[in-house]
C-alpha cells in the first residue's frame, strides 16, 4: 500500500502527517501557545525502551496538547526516537480499549465494571476451591511502574501462588542469573552515560540504532571523541554494524565458541589483565582449559568467523582500555544463555574492565520498566529485591508488610505428592515462558498440584511467545481468560473462544504517577499528565479492586492509604523502601526522585553527578544500590564495583554473595578493598555478630538496635535489618555492607560451571551435535523440558534456513501499541521476512513478493519477501512486532469494533519452536529452522 492508500485506510489526515515533514533544519525548545487557557507541563517519561527519555508534555485545560523531549535531561538531552516523539498518540490513541467487555456468543461485549470484577472474581474463587491458588496464573508487566509491579507482586502473595511473571523472563532471565551469578547483582553496572569514557566498544546480540535509537548517541560521542573502537557481533548486517569499525557476522547460536576465541587470542599473548584476576576473580584457571580447546581453527569450524578477524579483535580490545561489552536480546534468547551472558562476563573480567568507569557490562533492557518490574519481583522465583522464596524470605517480607506469616502461608497450598508434602509458598512457578504447558500438560507431569485454568494477562503482548499455534489451544482450553491492557492485544483474537474472556481497559502511564528504573538503574518519577481516559482504570486500582472481591484489602493495603479506590503511590514507594535492603532501592524516597526531575540541569551528562544545588552530590536518578534510609542520603551507585571512590560516595566492591571459601580456596578478594575501607582486605557480608566483633556495634542507636534484636539479634544481616543500622554502620567505616569478595568465573550450582558451546536444538549443523550436544530432558519450574529428544531428530533437510529475529525502530514488544499510532504504523505497513539473494535465488523468492515460512513444529506464515545481503547465506530474519494474522488468515474483524491496530500481519513467533534455557526457562528465539517457498 502507498502512502495516500494507507492515510486513506487508516483514516489520518494528510495534513497531520505532512506537519513532520516541516521541521528540518535547527531544532529549538518550542515556546507554547497561550491560547485558550494556561498550559501546564509535566514531566513523564518515555514508555517504551529502557534509555530513560524525559518527554515534556503540554497539558491545557486538562488535554495533553503537545511534547517535547526532555533538553535537560542527562539520558536523552533533548532527543527522541520515532517512537518516543509519538507517545502523545499513544495516550490519546483511539485504538484503545475504551471500557471492559466480555466475550458472548462469539461476541465482544461492553459490561460495566462491577460486574466484570464480581464475574471475573466468582470464577478464580470457584477455581481456587475445585484446584487450588495456583490454578490461577498471574502473569504481570514491564509496563507497570516501580509501585504497580511491588504491588503486583504482593498481591500475587496474598492470592497465595508463585504463578507469576512478566516479560523479563523472555528478555533478560539469563542475564539476570548469569550476572547476578558472576558477581553479585543482575544489572547493568555502569550506564549508558557512562559510555563517553569507553576507550572501545564490544556489542553482541544488540541492534542499539533500532532498538534503543537515543543510546546511540552515547555510543557515538565515545567512537567520535575518544576514537573508540566500535565492534558489532552480529549474524545481520544491522543499523547498528553499519556504524562499527569492526563488523564480526557469525552463526547463531554459537556466541560462547566465539568468546573464547577471543580469550584464546588474549591468553595466548598474554594479554589478560593478572594482577585483577589475582585479586579479584575466582575460577580463571577453569576457564583457560576450556579456552584451550578453542583454537582458531575449530572457532571458525562453529562460529564460521575467521581467526585472524578475531586475533585482530582480542588485540584490538587489549590495546584499548578501559573497554566496555554491551549485549542485548540477541545474546540471551537462547536455550544455553545463560552461558552466553556468563561468557560475556569473564571476557570483561579477564581484561579486567570491570568496576571502572568506561568499562563494564553495559545490558541494555528492552522496555521502559523492565529493570524496575524485576528488581520489584514480578517473577515466579522471588519476592522484591531478588530475595527468593525461602523461608526466611517470607519472614522478612512479612515484617515489612506488618502480617501474619502464619496466615500468609494459609494462603498457599500445601501438596502431597508421593508421600511428601511440598509447601507451594516456598516453590517456584511456572514462567510464562511454559504458561502454556501449565495449561496442555498432562497433570500428572506438573510439579503442581492442577493445571493452569485461568489466564491473567496484564500488560502483555501474547505474540512475543514461540509456539504460538499452542498457545491458541492453551487459550481456548481454559475455564477463564482475562486481559488487562490499554489495548486489545492479539490476546483478544488469537483463540476461538466463545465464552469466559474479559478484557479489562487499564490506563498507559501518562495516565498515572510513579517511578520508574532505566536500563543502568537509574529512577526517575513520572507525573500524571492526564486524568484516566475513557473508562479505564489504572492498574493499582484495578489491583485493589480484585484484593476487594478476594477480601483481602484491609491486610495488603494496611499501610497504604486509598484515595476513592486508588492506593496512593507515594506510599507504596516508602513501602518497598522498607524492605529493599538486598539492592539498595531504600534511598529513593519520592521526595528525593522527585527533587532530581526538577533539577535535571544540575546534574553532569557523563559522570551523571549533580554539581551544586539541592541534589548536590547524587548521582542521577539515585541508580540501586543507594543504602540505607532516605535519611542517610547516599548518593547512588553509578558504576557498580568501582573501588576507587568510598562506598558512602558510590564505589563498590563484588558482593559476598557465595560463601567465603570453596574448595579450600578464598573466595574473598586478596588484599583490595574501596576507598577508605576500614578493612584492608576481603570481608564477608556484614551481619549484627560481625559489628559485634569489629566493636562497631557501639555506632547503633538505640531504636536501630531494638529493630535488630526483634528480628534475629547477633544472627541479623544487612538483608533483613528493617531500621537500616547494619547499612549505615558499615558504610559509616567506608565497607560495602555485602561484603567484599572475587567474582567467580565459574559457577558451581549452575548445569555448566564453565559456560560451554552447545548446539540448538533445532540446528542443521549436525556433524557439530556429537561435538556439542544439549542437555538431557528434564523436569524443573513445575513443567517437563525437551531437550536432547527434539535434537537428535535432523530437520535440516527440510528446513535448511536458519531463522532469527529482532527489533524494528517503528515499533516495540508485540507491537500492538505502535501499530496502532498511525505516526508509526505508517513507516512500516508490512511483515516481511529478510533473505540472502543467493537463497532467494535458489528458492525462486523475488524481493516484494509473497512466500510461506515455514518450521519443523507444522506452523506456516504468509510474509513479504526483502532480498537484502543484511543476512548472510543460509540465514532468514524476521521482526517480532507483528500480530493479528495468523497462518495466512486475516483475524482483523475479531477484534473489538474500533479497536484493531492500523497494520496487522503475521507473528514470526508462529514459526518460532520450542526451546528454553537449562537455568532460566529463557525462550529459544533467535537460532531456529524454517523453510521458505513463493506464496
Amino acid at each position: 500500500m502507498d502512502r495516500r492508500g494507507f492515510l486513506a485506510a487508516s483514516g489520518v489526515t494528510v495534513g497531520g502527517l505532512a506537519a513532520l515533514s516541516l521541521t528540518s533544519g535547527r531544532v529549538e525548545a518550542a515556546t507554547p501557545s497561550t491560547e485558550g487557557g494556561k498550559i501546564v507541563r509535566k514531566k513523564s517519561v518515555c514508555t517504551h525502551c529502557s534509555v530513560g527519555c524525559t518527554v515534556e508534555a503540554e497539558v491545557q485545560n486538562g488535554t495533553w496538547i503537545g511534547q517535547e523531549p526532555g533538553w535537560d535531561s542527562p539520558f536523552n538531552l533533548g532527543a527522541h526516537c520515532a517512537k518516543g516523539a509519538s507517545v502523545r498518540e499513544h495516550a490519546h490513541g483511539e485504538r484503545r480499549l475504551k471500557y471492559p467487555m466480555k466475550m458472548v456468543g462469539g461476541q465482544w461485549q461492553k459490561i460495566s465494571w462491577d460486574e466484570a470484577i464480581n464475574e471475573i472474581g466468582d470464577k478464580m474463587l470457584q477455581i481456587r476451591e475445585e484446584s487450588g491458588p495456583d490454578s490461577v496464573y498471574w502473569l504481570g508487566s514491564a509496563k507497570f511502574n516501580n509501585e504497580q509491579s511491588y504491588l503486583f507482586r504482593k498481591f500475587a502473595a496474598y492470592w497465595g501462588t508463585n504463578n507469576v511473571d512478566h516479560q523479563a523472563r523472555i528478555c533478560h532471565s539469563t542475564t539476570v542469573a548469569g550476572v547476578a551469578n558472576t558477581w553479585g547483582y543482575g544489572a547493568m553496572t555502569n550506564s549508558y552515560n557512562d559510555i563517553h569514557n569507553s576507550k572501545a566498544i564490544f556489542l553482541i546480540g544488540g541492534n542499539p540504532a533500532e532498538a534503543h535509537p537515543v543510546s546511540l548517541l552515547h555510543l557515538l560521542k565515545a567512537k567520535e571523541e575518544n576514537n573508540a573502537p566500535l565492534i558489532v557481533c552480529d549474524p545481520r548486517f544491522t543499523r547498528t554494524a553499519a556504524h562499527a569499525d569492526e563488523y564480526v557476522r557469525f552463526r547463531p547460536g554459537s556466541d560462547v565458541a566465539l568468546v573464547w576465541g577471543l580469550l584464546w587470542h588474549i591468553f595466548e599473548n598474554s594479554w589478560e589483565d593478572k594482577e585483577f584476576i589475582r585479586t579479584r576473580v575466582y575460577g580463571m584457571d577453569d576457564i583457560r582449559q576450556e579456552v584451550k580447546k578453542w583454537n582458531p581453527e575449530e572457532v571458525e569450524r562453529v562460529t564460521g568467523v575467521p581467526g585472524a578477524q578475531l586475533e585482530r579483535v582480542a588485540r584490538t580490545l587489549a590495546n584499548n582500555r578501559p573497554g566496555t561489552v554491551i549485549w542485548c536480546m540477541g545474546g540471551t534468547q537462547h536455550t544455553n544463555g545463560n552461558n552466553n551472558t556468563r561468557a560475556y562476563c569473564v571476557l570483561q573480567l579477564a581484561l579486567g574492565n570491570m568496576g571502572a568507569a568506561g568499562g563494564g557490562t553495559n545490558i541494555f533492557r528492552g522496555h521502559d520498566n523492565v529493570q524496575g518490574a524485576t528488581d520489584l519481583g514480578v517473577l515466579a522465583d522471588t519476592l522484591p529485591g531478588y530475595y527468593g522464596l525461602a523461608a526466611g524470605s517470607w519472614a522478612h517480607w512479612a515484617r515489612v508488610w506488618e502480617e501474619d506469616l502464619d496466615w500468609l502461608k494459609g494462603r498457599f497450598a500445601v501438596w502431597d505428592k508421593d508421600g511428601k508434602s511440598r509447601a507451594m509458598m516456598n516453590e517456584k512457578g511456572i514462567p510464562v515462558s511454559r504458561w502454556i504447558d501449565g495449561v496442555l500438560e498432562a497433570k500428572e507431569n506438573l510439579e503442581q498440584p492442577d493445571n493452569t485454568r485461568a489466564m491473567v494477562l496484564w500488560g502483555h503482548a501474547p505474540n512475543s511467545q514461540t509456539r504460538m499455534l499452542e498457545m491458541k489451544e492453551a487459550m481456548e482450553k481454559l475455564d477463564l481468560l482475562v486481559v488487562v491492557d490499554p489495548f486489545p492485544t492479539v490476546s483478544a483474537v488469537l483463540h476461538d473462544r466463545k465464552e469466559g474472556a474479559y478484557l479489562l481497559p487499564a490506563t498507559t502511564q501518562f495516565e498515572t504517577s510513579g517511578s520508574v528504573t532505566a536500563s543502568n538503574r537509574s529512577l526517575q518519577w513520572r507525573e500524571k499528565v492526564v486524568e484516566p481516559l475513557f473508562d479505564s482504570k489504572v492498574d493499582h486500582e484495578i489491583m485493589k479492586l480484585f484484593a476487594d472481591k478476594f477480601g483481602f484489602t484491609d491486610r495488603m493495603f494496611r499501610n497504604i492509604a486509598i484515595e476513592g479506590n486508588e492506593p496512593v503511590v507515594e506510599d507504596i514507594t516508602r513501602e518497598f523502601n522498607r524492605g529493599m535492603w538486598t539492592i539498595g532501592y531504600t534511598g529513593q524516597s519520592p521526595e528525593r526522585l522527585k527533587k532530581h526531575m526538577a533539577n535535571q540541569h544540575h546534574f553532569d551528562k557523563t559522570t551523571l553527578r549533580a554539581v551544586g544545588g539541592p541534589c548536590d552530590g547524587d548521582i542521577y536518578g539515585l541508580p540501586w544500590p543507594s543504602w540505607g534510609t532516605p535519611e542517610m542520603n547516599h548518593p547512588g551507585t553509578h558504576v557498580l564495583y568501582d573501588m576507587s571512590l568510598p562506598v558512602s560516595k558510590g564505589g563498590l566492591t563484588f558482593r559476598a554473595r557465595f560463601g567465603v571459601e570453596r574448595n579450600g580456596e578464598n573466595l574473598l578478594a586478596d588484599g583490595v578493598y574501596s576507598k577508605n575501607s576500614e578493612i584492608k582486605d576481603g570481608y564477608p557480608e556484614f551481619t549484627m555478630q560481625m559489628l559485634m566483633d569489629l566493636g562497631w556495634d557501639g555506632d547503633l542507636t538505640a531504636e536501630e538496635r531494638a529493630s535488630i534484636d526483634a528480628v534475629a539479634g547477633p544472627e541479623t544481616n544487612w538483608k533483613t535489618d528493617l531500621s537500616g543500622g547494619i547499612q549505615r554502620v558499615a558504610i559509616k567505616h567506608e565497607c560495602a555492607p555485602f561484603g567484599n569478595a572475587k567474582a567467580r568465573a565459574i559457577v558451581w550450582n549452575f548445569p555448566d560451571p564453565v559456560p560451554l558451546h552447545r548446539e540448538p536444538l533445532y540446528t542443521n549443523r549436525r556433524d557439530l551435535v556429537e561435538d556439542y550436544p544439549t542437555y538431557e530432558d528434564k523436569t524443573f519450574w513445575r513443567v517437563p523440558t525437551l531437550y536432547e529428544s527434539i535434537q537428535k531428530k535432523d530437520f535440516s533437510k527440510d528446513f535448511p534456513i536458519i531463522l532469527t529475529s529482532g527489533r524494528l525502530v517503528e515499533y516495540e514488544g508485540g507491537g500492538d501499541e505502535t501499530r496502532s499510532n498511525p505516526w508509526l504504523a505508517e513507516l512500516q505497513q508490512d511483515m516481511f521476512i529478510e533473505v540472502n539473494p543467493r537463497d532467494a535465488n535458489n528458492m525462486n523468492i523475488r524481493d516484494g513478493k509473497d512466500v510461506w515460512v515455514s518450521g519443523p513444529e507444522g506452523a506456516r506464515i504468509k510474509v513479504k519477501a526483502m532480498v537484502t545481503e543484511r543476512v548472510g547465506e543460509g540465514v532468514a530474519f524476521m521482526p517480532f512486532h507483528f500480530g493479528g494474522h495468523l497462518e495466512g488468515k486475516d483475524l482483523r474483524d475479531k477484534y473489538p469494533k474500533g479497536s484493531d491496530p492500523y497494520v496487522l500481519g503475521e507473528s514470526t513467533n508462529t514459526v518460532q519452536t520450542y526451546g528454553y534455557d537449562s537455568v532460566t526457562q529463557m525462550q529459544e528465539t533467535k537460532c531456529t529452522l524454517c523453510s521458505i517457498m513463493p506464496a
